[in-house]
């Protein structure tokens, strides 16, 4: 049965934003290997049209670029999305039975499917089916933006942290 794992960068106040964090080398290989292990990846609209800037190909890419490329093209990926028509390679858009599809997903499927975006995050929290919330705590305040919770936080159990690169902690949590 897979886990499906809400993990996102995280300012000190409890915001996400994707345009304020650049993850440092060691930090970006975490996040490469990451994919690389993921059995795939569930995504709501806007952070999916976000992330398939890696569907295409771009010069000025570096070789880490590249490497994190790959493993997410590789990976196959599912959007809950009630506007979106078409999507990229390897992905496929979620019909209106959110609940039946990603437990389907869950059923079928073994390993980790790593879920992306704080509105898909809260409708997975309230019908039970997020297993591990996985916080990358960075240094920085934003004092503005997208919350990590998308509403009130669940009940949550803390089952480790630790220190990915110099600055940034990962917390894991599980429902409490």
């Amino acid at each position: 049965m897979a886990k499906l794992v809400f993990g996102m960068m995280m300012s000190l106040d409890g915001y996400v934003d994707h345009m304020e964090f650049t993850p440092t080398a060691k930090l970006f290989r975490h996040f490469i290997e990451e994919a690389r292990g993921q059995t795939g990846s569930l995504y709501g609209r806007r952070i999916y049209e976000i992330m398939s800037y890696w569907d295409d190909e771009h010069p000025e890419w570096d070789d880490a670029e590249r490497e994190f490329a790959e493993a997410w093209r590789k990976q196959p990926k599912w959007v809950a999305s009630s506007t979106l028509k078409t999507a990229g390679p390897n992905t496929t858009i979620l019909g209106q039975d959110l609940e039946a599809e990603v437990r389907s997903l869950k059923t079928r499927l073994d390993g980790e499917i790593e879920v992306a975006g704080t509105k898909l995050a809260k409708s997975l929290t309230d019908l039970g089916l997020i297993d591990e919330y996985r916080m990358y705590l960075c240094p920085t305040v934003l004092g503005r933006g997208t919350p990590y919770f998308a509403g009130p936080r669940p009940p949550l159990r803390l089952v480790a942290n630790d220190v990915i690169d110099g600055e940034v902690i990962r917390l894991t949590y599980v429902p409490a």
